[in-house]
C-alpha cells in the first residue's frame, strides 16, 4: 500500500479497540495496529508482508485460502460473532477464540480487506462454566430467546421429555407445551419478556409438561431473565412433581377420611335437637377447617313441657377430639338434668362439679328457658357471651344477664335471672368462633354481631334467611374458619298457643271432672280422633289420680295446642317429684308412669313455683275436619 494510502488509516487503527488486520486481495499483510501486536504477540515488522495464514491455526489453513478468495468475490460487511466457530494462532503456538468482523475497502491500488480480531477467551470460558452448570442443575434447565425459540437445554431436560438435543435447539418452546395450553402459551410468554421479573418454582400456578410420546405430567417450573449481548433470554427450570402431587393426593384423602371421622363423631356427640312445636328455631354449625376439623361447641333443644323449652349452647376451650370428648359429656349430662326441670341455676352448679372432675377443663355455657305462653325467659351464664335480643320493632340490645365464671373455677355461685321478651322477639346465641378473630376487640365485634343481625331481620324476615345473612356478614370465607363457628336463633311465638286450663280439688271426683274437660275442650278444638282422645283421657287420669293420691290441692288441669302437638300439664302442689316404677303382677296401682311413658311422644316432670308439674304430650292427627 502506498504511504499515500495507508497514512489515512493509521490513526483510525491505533484507536481502535479491538486488533485490526488489513490485507491485500493475495491475502498478504499490509497493516496492523498495536493491539494486533499485542494479542498474537508479533512484533508489527514480522507481520507486515506476510500472508494472513500465519496467524490462522495449521489445522484450518487448508480451506482459508477458499474462505478468503470466496469473501473478496462477495465483498460484504461481515459483524462481529457471525455464529461461526473461529481461532487465532499466536507466536507462541497457542490457539485462542476469536470473534472476527470483516469489511471490504477499495483503494486506488486494489481491494484491501479490513479484519477486526476480538479475542474471546473469556467469554467463551465463561460459556462453559454457564453450560457446566446448566448441566449440573438438577432440574431440566431450557432457555429460550424472547421468540420464544428454544437457545440451549441440558440433559435433564433431554431425560425429562425424551428429546434428543438437537431435537429441541431452534424450536419453539411450545413443542413442549401440552396442545391445550399453546393458545395462551405465547400471550404469557410475551407478557413476561415485559415484565422480566423472576418467578420462584411453585408459584401457586398449576402447570403441565409434554413429553415426546403425548403424554402430560405436572411440573412446576421458575423462570429468571438473562440479559445478554445478543438480547434477553429466558432461564426456566422444569421440575416434575408427579410423585409430589400423587402424595399430595394421598394425604389429602387420608386428611378427608380423618376429618370424615372426626365429624361422624362429633356430630354423634352432638346429637341433633329435636324441632320445637310452636317455636321457631334455626341453627347452624361448622367445624373448623384446621386441624382435626373438630372441637368443643355444642347446642341443644330441650322441650320441657307446658309451652317451656330449654336452650343451651356451650364451648369447651381447646380444639380437637379432647374437646369434642368433653363436649359429648356435657352435652349428655346437661341434657339429661334439663329432662328434669331443674332450674337454670341449679343446671350449672351440677355441671360445674363435672367439669371440675376433669383435668384441666374450662368451659363457657349458657342455659335458658323459655316460656313461651308467659313470654317469659329465665337464663343463667357461666362466663359465656352475652345474648342477643331482638325486639318485634327490630332492635338488638344484649339479654341483661348476669355472667359469672366459665365450668371448672369452681366454688363460685351461678345465678339466673327472669326476662320478659315480647312475643315475635328473636334470640341468638352463639359461641366465640363466630365473632373472635386475632387482634380484634369482642366487644366491638359483638355489637357489630348485633348490627348485622338488625339488618338481616329488616331485609329477610325469616330466620333461615337471617342466619344465612348474618354468617355471609361476618365470615364471608366459611370455609377456612380457624375456629368451631354456631349460631342458634330462636323466635319468641307471636300467637300465643291455644290453651285452656281448670282448677280442681285433691278429690277422687277430679278424676272424672278431668276427663270431661278434656273432652269438651278438644271437641271445641275440633279435634276428634278417637283413638287420640282416648289416650289422652287414660293418661290423664292416670296423672289426676297420682296428684290425688300423692299431692297436694288444689290440682290444676292445663291443655294446650301448638303446632301439631297436644301437650297436657297436671300441676299440684307438692314439690316431691313423681318416679316411675315397676309394679307387681298382682299389685293395683304403681302402672301410671309407665304407661305414660309408654304411648306419650315425650314426657317429663318440674319443679314449679307452688310445688310440680308432669306433663306429656301426644302427635295431633294429620288429617282434621
Amino acid at each position: 500500500m502506498a504511504a499515500t494510502t495507508e497514512e489515512p488509516f493509521r490513526a483510525l487503527l491505533e484507536a481502535a479497540p479491538d486488533a485490526m488486520v488489513i490485507v491485500d486481495d493475495a491475502g498478504v499483510i499490509r497493516l496492523v495496529n498495536a493491539q494486533t501486536e499485542a494479542l498474537f504477540g508479533y512484533p508489527r515488522e514480522e507481520l507486515l508482508g506476510h500472508s494472513i495464514d500465519v496467524l490462522v491455526p495449521e489445522r484450518f489453513r487448508g480451506h482459508h485460502p477458499g474462505h478468503r478468495i470466496g469473501y473478496a468475490a462477495s465483498r460484504q460487511v461481515r459483524p462481529m460473532g457471525a455464529g461461526l466457530e473461529l481461532y487465532g494462532l499466536r507466536r507462541d503456538g497457542r490457539e485462542f477464540p476469536v470473534e472476527i468482523s470483516l469489511s471490504p475497502l477499495e483503494t486506488p491500488e486494489g481491494l484491501l480487506i479490513s479484519a477486526a480480531v476480538r479475542d474471546v477467551s473469556e467469554r467463551r470460558a465463561a460459556d462453559a462454566r454457564f453450560r457446566a452448570l446448566l448441566e449440573s442443575a438438577p432440574d431440566a434447565m431450557v432457555i429460550v430467546d424472547e421468540r420464544g425459540i428454544i437457545q440451549l437445554v441440558n440433559a435433564q431436560t433431554e431425560a425429562l421429555f425424551g428429546y434428543a438435543r438437537e431435537d429441541l435447539l431452534g424450536r419453539a418452546v411450545e413443542v413442549l407445551v401440552p396442545q391445550r395450553f399453546r393458545g395462551h402459551h405465547a400471550d404469557f410468554r410475551e407478557g413476561y419478556f415485559v415484565n422480566r421479573q423472576v418467578r420462584p418454582m411453585g408459584a401457586g400456578l398449576e402447570l403441565h409438561g409434554l413429553r415426546r410420546g403425548g403424554g402430560e405430567f405436572p411440573v412446576e417450573i421458575s423462570l429468571s431473565p438473562l440479559e445478554t449481548p445478543d438480547g434477553t433470554l429466558v432461564s426456566a427450570a422444569i421440575r416434575d412433581v408427579t410423585g409430589r402431587k400423587a402424595a399430595e393426593e394421598t394425604l389429602a384423602q387420608l386428611y378427608e377420611q380423618q376429618r370424615h371421622v372426626a365429624l361422624t363423631l362429633q356430630r354423634s356427640l352432638m346429637g341433633s335437637p329435636p324441632d320445637v312445636p310452636g317455636m321457631p328455631t334455626v341453627s347452624r354449625y361448622f367445624p373448623a377447617r384446621q386441624g382435626a376439623g373438630v372441637g368443643g361447641d355444642w347446642f341443644d333443644l330441650i322441650p320441657l313441657g307446658g309451652g317451656r323449652v330449654g336452650v343451651m349452647i356451650g364451648d369447651v376451650m381447646g380444639r380437637g377430639l379432647d374437646a369434642a370428648a368433653v363436649m359429648g359429656q356435657l352435652r349428655s349430662a346437661s341434657h339429661a338434668l334439663a329432662k328434669t326441670g331443674m332450674p337454670p341455676w341449679q343446671l350449672m352448679r351440677a355441671l360445674d362439679a363435672v367439669v371440675s372432675e376433669l383435668p384441666d377443663q374450662f368451659v363457657t355455657c349458657c342455659y335458658l328457658v323459655v316460656d313461651a305462653d308467659a313470654a317469659e325467659v329465665t337464663v343463667s351464664s357461666a362466663g359465656h357471651l352475652p345474648v342477643l335480643l331482638a325486639g318485634p320493632g327490630g332492635e338488638v340490645t344484649r339479654l341483661p344477664a348476669d355472667v359469672s365464671v366459665p365450668l371448672g373455677v369452681g366454688e363460685v355461685p351461678h345465678h339466673e335471672s327472669r326476662h320478659r321478651v315480647a312475643p315475635g322477639s328473636v334470640l341468638a346465641m352463639y359461641t366465640d368462633g363466630l365473632v373472635e378473630t386475632p387482634g380484634s376487640d369482642i366487644e366491638g365485634q359483638i355489637d357489630g354481631l348485633a348490627a348485622v343481625l338488625e339488618k338481616g331481620l329488616a331485609t329477610t324476615g325469616s330466620l333461615e334467611a337471617a342466619a344465612d345473612w348474618l354468617l355471609t356478614g361476618l365470615l364471608p370465607d366459611i370455609d377456612d374458619n380457624s375456629d368451631d363457628v354456631t349460631l342458634l336463633l330462636v323466635r319468641i311465638p307471636e300467637i300465643p298457643a291455644t290453651s285452656r286450663t281448670v282448677v280442681l280439688d285433691a278429690d277422687p271426683m277430679s278424676v272424672g271432672e278431668g276427663r270431661r274437660f278434656l273432652r269438651s275442650t278438644l271437641a271445641a278444638w275440633g279435634i276428634d280422633d278417637e283413638q287420640l282422645r282416648e289416650t289422652a283421657c287414660l293418661l290423664v287420669s292416670e296423672l289426676l289420680s297420682n296428684a290425688v293420691r300423692h299431692g297436694r290441692g288444689p290440682l290444676r288441669l292445663r291443655l294446650r295446642q301448638a303446632g301439631r302437638e297436644l301437650g297436657v300439664e297436671v300441676c299440684d302442689g307438692s314439690p316431691v317429684l313423681p318416679q316411675a316404677r315397676f309394679a307387681a303382677p298382682e299389685a293395683e296401682s304403681g302402672r301410671g308412669l309407665l304407661l305414660v311413658d309408654s304411648l306419650a311422644s315425650s314426657w317429663g316432670t318440674l319443679p314449679t313455683a307452688e310445688g310440680k308439674a308432669v306433663w306429656f304430650a301426644l302427635p295431633l292427627p294429620t288429617s282434621r275436619r
